[in-house]
C-alpha cells in the first residue's frame, strides 16, 4: 500500500508532462501540414 503513495503522484506528474508536451506541439503548429497529404496524393514520384 505504501507503493501507491509513490506511484500515483509519479504517474500524475508524468502524465502532466506528456500532456504539456502535446499541448506545446499543437500550439507550435507542428501538426499543420497545409500542402501535405492532399497534394501528395496527386504527385507522381516516378
Amino acid at each position: 500500500m505504501n507503493v501507491l503513495v509513490i506511484l500515483i503522484p509519479v504517474s500524475l506528474i508524468l502524465g502532466g508532462i506528456g500532456l504539456a508536451a502535446f499541448i506545446w506541439t499543437v500550439r507550435s503548429d507542428q501538426y499543420d501540414d497545409e500542402a501535405g497529404n492532399a497534394a501528395r496524393i496527386l504527385l507522381d514520384d516516378d
